[in-house]
C-alpha cells in the first residue's frame, strides 16, 4: 500500500472519530466539531451536506449566549457563505459572509479584510451593486493604511466595475483612475490596460471622444504587445465606438468590423457580445445612409436576442 493511501485512511478514520465525537460533547467543542466536519466535506465537492453541518454549528454557537465566540461564529457564517457560494445561491452566500466579516471586525480579526475583499466579489456577482461599492470602500481604506497598494488597486477597480454597472460613468472613471495609478505603481502592466480599457468605456459614455482614444490605444498597445487578444479585442470595441464619436465614422465602422470577426470565430461563441457590436454596427450604418444593411442586421439579431431572452 503506498504512502497516499495511508493518507486517506488517516483521513477517513479522522472524519469517522469526529462524528463520534459529537455525542460526546457539547457547547462550544460540539460547534467546533460540526464545522470541522463542515470543512471536510466542503473540501469533497458535496456542499449541500457541508452546507446543513455549518448551519449547525452556526446554531450551537449562537445558542451560547454572553459566551458565544465571536470567531467560531463568524468562522460557521463564513462556512455557510461558501456554500451557499457553490450552490450558486449568490444571494443568501453574500448575506451569510457579511455576518461574518461584521463579527470579524468586531473582534478586529486579521481575516476581517480578506472576506470583507469576497463578499464585496460576492454583492458585485449578485448584482448588489451599491452593496459592492460600499463593502469595497471600507476595504480600499483599509489595504491603504496597511500600506497595501495592490489590494487597494483591486478595491478601487471593482468599485469602478460596480459605479459602471449602474451608469455612474463619473464616479466609474474616478476609480478607475485611482486603480491605475495603484497598478502602476506596482508595475501590472495588463492591469493598467484592463483600467485603460475601462475609462476609455467611461470617457465614450460622457462624450469625450479624444480622451476616449487615447485611453483605449494605450489598452490595445499592451494587449496587442502581450499577445493577449481577447482583451485586445474588447479594447478595439470600445476603440472603434471612439472613432464613431469622434467623427471617424467610416474607420469607427471599419474597428468595429474587425472585432465582430474576432468575437464570431472564437468559440464558445459569445452572443450577447455578438448582438451588441451587430446592434452598433446598424447605428453606423444608419449614420452613413445605409438603412437597408442596418435593417438587415436588426432582423438577423432580433432572431438571436429571442432565443437569449427566453
Amino acid at each position: 500500500m503506498s504512502d497516499d493511501d495511508d493518507s486517506n485512511i488517516d483521513d477517513i478514520v479522522t472524519e469517522e472519530m469526529l462524528w463520534e465525537r459529537i455525542p460526546e460533547t457539547e457547547g462550544e467543542e460540539r460547534a467546533n466539531t460540526y464545522y470541522e466536519l463542515s470543512a471536510r466535506i466542503y473540501a469533497r465537492g458535496q456542499y449541500d451536506e457541508a452546507l446543513a453541518l455549518a448551519e449547525t454549528a452556526r446554531d450551537i454557537y449562537s445558542e451560547l449566549g454572553a459566551n458565544i465566540p465571536k470567531e467560531g461564529l463568524a468562522q460557521a457564517y463564513s462556512a455557510i457563505g461558501y456554500n451557499l457560494n457553490q450552490l450558486k445561491r449568490m444571494d443568501e452566500a453574500a448575506g451569510a459572509m457579511s455576518k461574518a466579516v461584521e463579527l470579524l471586525r468586531e473582534n478586529k480579526s486579521s481575516v476581517a479584510l480578506e472576506l470583507a475583499c469576497t463578499l464585496g466579489e460576492w454583492w458585485f456577482a449578485s448584482k448588489e451593486y451599491q452593496k459592492a461599492i460600499e463593502c469595497m470602500s471600507e476595504c480600499v481604506q483599509e489595504h491603504l493604511v496597511d500600506g497595501n497598494e495592490l489590494g487597494a488597486a483591486n478595491d478601487f477597480h471593482l468599485i469602478g466595475c460596480s459605479h459602471r454597472e449602474l451608469k455612474e460613468f463619473d464616479k466609474a472613471l474616478t476609480a478607475f483612475k485611482e486603480a491605475r495609478v495603484l497598478f502602476k505603481s506596482a508595475k501590472e502592466v495588463i492591469h493598467v490596460a484592463r483600467c485603460d480599457q475601462k475609462i476609455a468605456h467611461c470617457l465614450i459614455e460622457l462624450g469625450d471622444a479624444l480622451g476616449a482614444l487615447g485611453a483605449a490605444q494605450k489598452a490595445i498597445d499592451v494587449f496587442t504587445t502581450a499577445h493577449d487578444h481577447p482583451r485586445e479585442t474588447f479594447a478595439l470595441f470600445e476603440y472603434g465606438k471612439a472613432q464613431v464619436l469622434n467623427g471617424e465614422t467610416e474607420a469607427g465602422l471599419a474597428s468595429l468590423e474587425k472585432v465582430l470577426d474576432a468575437v464570431a470565430d472564437a468559440e464558445p461563441k459569445d452572443f450577447e457580445f455578438i448582438v451588441e457590436i451587430e446592434r452598433k454596427i446598424a447605428t453606423i450604418l444608419r449614420i452613413l445612409k445605409r438603412e437597408d444593411e442596418a435593417q438587415e442586421i436588426e432582423r438577423r439579431v432580433s432572431s438571436v436576442e429571442d432565443v437569449i431572452a427566453e
